[in-house]
């Protein structure tokens, strides 16, 4: 049984973290070349705007936050923030920051996931991936919000220091990377793997509207419009 497990452990924390890896890739860049015209956010504002900006406020900040919160905090090496803060703090800072960000996206996505489900207008207009996609962020985002629980049984950092050292196991290609995530509480593995069968699936979603992020916007000249005479 044991072996069995660890079995399972390697190749859903091992090898899975590539497959999702390289579908994403390598799908996002199939679909750039071929499906142009799919390449869009697919907004529904003009179809139902009530509690449209707050909803989508809420989600988009949250989730944001929650995004480059995990990219910095899980790929950071100790070593090079260790002089500054202890892994404890750090700890204390991504429960606190994550906790605020985190019920931020999920009340803003179950909003927008509840619209999406009983508004005839919205619903008509929806792929089932449109559906899948928002059900499985909100997931996730409850899930995150879950692992605070424990999370507060142990605030000294080590954990977070096992994740970051599966992160950075399965970025840089230092192999072993599931033996990082030994006696880990499920809540963080299946957490862990929802955010991975995310990855998998984002090409084919309209999350890809992310790589192309309007940054030119920031720094463009000023466009004069006047009133029709």
């Amino acid at each position: 049984m044991s072996s069995f497990m660890n079995y399972l452990d390697s190749l859903l924390f091992g090898l899975y973290p590539y497959l999702a890896g390289s579908v994403f890739l390598i799908g996002s860049l199939m679909r750039y070349d071929h499906g142009q015209y799919t390449w869009k956010t697919g907004s529904s504002q003009m179809l139902s705007s009530k509690n449209m900006r707050l909803a989508s406020n809420l989600f988009h900040i949250g989730i944001i936050t929650i995004f480059f919160g995990h990219l910095v905090g899980l790929l950071t090496p100790h070593w090079l923030y260790g002089p500054f803060i202890s892994a404890g703090t750090k700890q204390v800072l991504a429960v606190v920051v994550g906790g605020i960000a985190g019920v931020m996206c999920l009340v803003g996505g179950a909003m927008l996931f509840y619209r999406r489900l009983t508004n005839p207008r919205v619903r008509a207009s929806s792929s089932t991936m449109d559906t899948v996609i928002i059900g499985l962020l909100v997931l996730q985002v409850a899930l995150g919000l879950l692992t605070i629980l424990p999370t507060l049984g142990h605030l000294d950092g080590s954990k977070m220091l096992q994740f970051s050292g599966w992160a950075q196991s399965i970025v840089y290609f230092q192999g072993g990377a599931a033996a990082h995530l030994e006696g880990v509480s499920w809540i963080y593995k299946l957490h862990i793997l929802v955010g991975l069968t995310i990855v998998l699936v984002f090409p084919f979603t309209r999350l890809v509207h992310v790589w192309s992020a309007p940054m030119g916007y920031v720094t463009r000249r000023y466009q004069i419009v006047r009133r029709r005479a």
